[in-house]
């Protein structure tokens, strides 16, 4: 068997993950998910640089603000946006 040097179109593949606007997408993702008194099950995460933009319904607006402080402490965050629509604030 002969094994080649792997690579992405002729050139060796990024494997890089700190700065990744996915890796990071995904690391607040998972913070939301994991926050305790949050359902973040309909909100969004989009990574704009190291901007994040969190948008989708919660129930109250105190999750909206856990929400948005979860995502806050996430390593690489710069800002948050949060566009998240509160059910009883409608």
């Amino acid at each position: 068997m002969i094994f080649k040097k792997r690579t992405f179109h002729g050139s060796e593949p990024d494997r890089s993950t700190g700065d990744h606007p996915a890796e990071l997408e995904r690391r607040v993702a998972h913070g939301l998910a994991v926050t305790p008194g949050l359902d973040a099950s309909d909100v969004t995460v989009v990574c704009q640089g190291n901007t994040i933009v969190l948008a989708g319904h919660v129930a109250t607006k105190a999750e909206s603000a856990r929400a948005e402080e979860a995502a806050r402490l996430t390593k690489g965050v710069a800002e948050v946006v949060n566009r998240i629509e509160a059910a009883e604030g409608r």
